[in-house]
């Protein structure tokens, strides 16, 4: 913190890339594949870091910066490293995928600053784009890279020049610290250029409150470790974990009964961990609970780790048999950490590391009970042989769950918790990783090459879990209340669609704003959500919608989402306000925004409702 010396008031976070490939190795930092989600999300994190108690807009609790700026999701993929990455990116897919969530880290969260990225786009570094960076960025990390890795100047002076006048405030570090004057005084930028990125430096330390007097004196002054480590905050931190976990597959084992447990063996190289659960970039943590000391909280364990460490060389088969052949249920907890998956190491298959697919499979022909398989990671993996397999009762993915991961895995599995998570991302076979380069950065799938596609919006092929997957341990139905089925778009009567067929309109204009009648440019679609069994449960309602095939248009998009709790048996009505022109828009191949005439087909689970937009 801070105000005790471990950390300053500026915050290189929220990362809000999109998890494009599942082998990044920084997809964990990420809120998942969707634009629109990863959009709330930023937007959210922003808002969260940055707004004071008092209200006042002007005022920074802590400045917030958004990374990283833009197309960047390949760190080091077989020799591929990402400070030499050119991203070849469309501009369909642009606009369409890479920049919503920084477009909402600065319109919708203010956000004070935002960091570009290490690649190049399209050939040009994104540190040193004046297209990209004007009016947006105020922060680098990487501003070296010109010089040092992209070549793209001779000097340290001319990549200095070159991303000030790009736009760039500052870099995180001392390169333009060491290389700025020089630039100025070879005439490379101008004392002009220099005043406008210092000014605007200044300006954040004045909202952060550094020129306001003793520190001490002010709102969060007195904040120490002690306000860190309360109950509280400990509980939040478990029941934030309670809620991240995703139960894939459920035969009916779960939840368990501790009272028809006398053994429950825990077997795995993450059932231990400690700093594993933290993930990368973490804080402090106040107090560790593991898997092994959640589940023996509840009922009489036997413990092995099977392998000494993730990559698992080495699988200690016959120890980990003979456990599980012996209790009553056998608990598996597998997955990476950061030896596996980090910043500057991607993947490069879905593999479970060395012999863990092994050490699973042969410990349920052993058990003599169910078995349960809890994967802690960032990425997904293919398990395609475990969610086949009878003897595999149940299969939670519990992401880096962080300091009180293991009283959230005992929690759900002894259902003194109803899960309630969904994947943030499509978690692929291998064989797709076989065919698809990391390096290609097109969403949209190509007939003629086979080039399949990526994330749920456009991805054509099987998949081992979709985008927004997860069980419950209750039963939630929908039913629409309200929507319309014809939206008539009034078009100006020198419109050039009016003599002619158009397949889709500009997302703008008059038409948008009267689109629905009595005026408005939305409509509301009413869903009735009924949790049908005998617990209660939290449920996500996701809102999709698939466009016309027009544009080379996603097979699907997210509209909207609602977190709502029901008791047993308790139904309720979730509302969406859909607008029309920005909701139910696509992109086109030149980046702009296009609603398309014809038929556009809502669903929520397995609801689907016809919607006919036409003029």
């Amino acid at each position: 913190m801070y105000n005790v010396g471990l950390a300053g008031l500026t915050y290189w976070s929220p990362n809000v890339n999109i998890f494009r490939d599942p082998r990044w190795g920084r997809g964990q930092e990420t809120p998942g594949e969707d634009p629109l989600l990863a959009s709330k999300y930023a937007s959210g994190y922003v808002k969260g870091l940055q707004e004071t108690d008092g209200g006042d807009s002007n005022r920074l609790k802590v400045a917030a910066c958004c990374k990283h700026y833009t197309a960047y999701d390949v760190d080091n993929w077989k020799g591929v490293e990402r400070y030499s990455f050119n991203a070849v990116v469309t501009q369909q897919d642009m606009d369409d995928t890479y920049q919503p969530p920084f477009k909402s880290c600065v319109v919708d969260g203010n956000v004070a600053s935002v960091m570009c990225s290490y690649n190049q786009v399209n050939g040009k570094p994104t540190c040193a784009d004046p297209d990209l960076l004007s009016g947006v960025i105020r922060d680098c990390d990487s501003v070296d890279v010109l010089y040092k890795n992209q070549h793209y100047t001779k000097t340290p002076a001319e990549a200095a020049a070159i991303s000030i006048l790009a736009g760039l405030d500052l870099n995180c570090g001392s390169f333009l610290g060491q290389h700025t004057e020089e630039a100025v005084k070879s005439g490379l930028v101008n004392e002009a250029a220099i005043d406008k990125a210092i000014s605007n430096n200044f300006l954040t330390l004045m909202r952060l409150g550094f020129f306001d007097g003793n520190p001490k004196n002010q709102i969060y002054g007195g904040l120490g470790p002690t306000d860190v480590c309360t109950s509280a905050n400990q509980e939040l931190a478990a029941d934030a974990a309670r809620q991240g976990i995703v139960l894939l597959k459920n035969t009916g084992c779960l939840p368990l009964s501790p009272k028809s447990i006398k053994t429950l063996a825990v077997i795995g190289p993450n059932a231990n961990v400690t700093k594993t659960m933290i993930g990368n970039y973490e804080g402090t943590p106040c107090k560790y609970t593991t898997p092994l000391q959640g589940l023996a909280g509840t009922v009489s364990t036997t413990y092995l780790p099977g392998c000494s460490n993730v990559a698992c060389a080495v699988a200690d088969v016959a120890g980990a048999t003979k456990l599980a052949a012996t209790a009553d249920v056998s608990v598996l907890v597998i997955g990476a950490d950061q030896s596996i998956e980090a910043e500057s190491r991607d993947r490069v298959d879905l593999h479970l590391p060395g012999q863990q697919q092994e050490l699973v499979i042969q410990v349920a022909k052993a058990a003599k009970g169910p078995v349960l398989l809890v994967i802690m990671s960032g990425g997904g993996f293919d398990i395609t042989f475990a969610k086949n397999d009878p003897k595999i009762a149940g299969i939670l993915w519990v992401g880096y769950p962080g300091e009180a991961g293991g009283i959230a895995i005992a929690d759900i599995i002894f259902g003194r918790y109803n899960p309630s998570g969904k994947l943030p991302m499509t978690w692929y076979p291998q064989s797709y990783v076989e065919k698809v380069p990391m390096t290609i950065m097109n969403m949209r799938p190509d007939k003629a090459s086979g080039y399949p596609g990526r994330t749920y919006r456009f991805y054509t092929g099987e998949t081992v879990y979709a985008f927004g997957d997860g069980l419950s341990y209750t039963k939630f139905s929908h039913t629409l209340v309200k929507a319309p089925s014809l939206v008539s778009l009034g078009l100006e009567e020198n419109h050039v669609c009016r003599s002619s067929e158009c397949q889709s309109l500009d997302a703008i204009g008059p038409h948008c704003e009267n689109a629905v009648s009595g005026g408005g440019s939305a409509f509301e679609v009413h869903i009735k959500v009924r949790n049908g069994g005998d617990r209660e449960g939290i449920h996500t309602v996701f809102l999709f919608t698939t466009p016309p095939a027009i544009h080379g248009s996603p097979r699907k998009h997210l509209v909207g989402f609602e977190k709502i709790r029901l008791g047993k048996r308790e139904e309720a009505v979730v509302r969406f306000k859909v607008e029309i022109c920005k909701d139910l828009s696509v992109v086109d191949e030149i980046g702009k925004r296009k609603i398309g005439l014809g038929k556009h087909l809502l669903h929520v689970g397995d609801l689907k409702h016809s919607l006919s937009i036409r003029i």
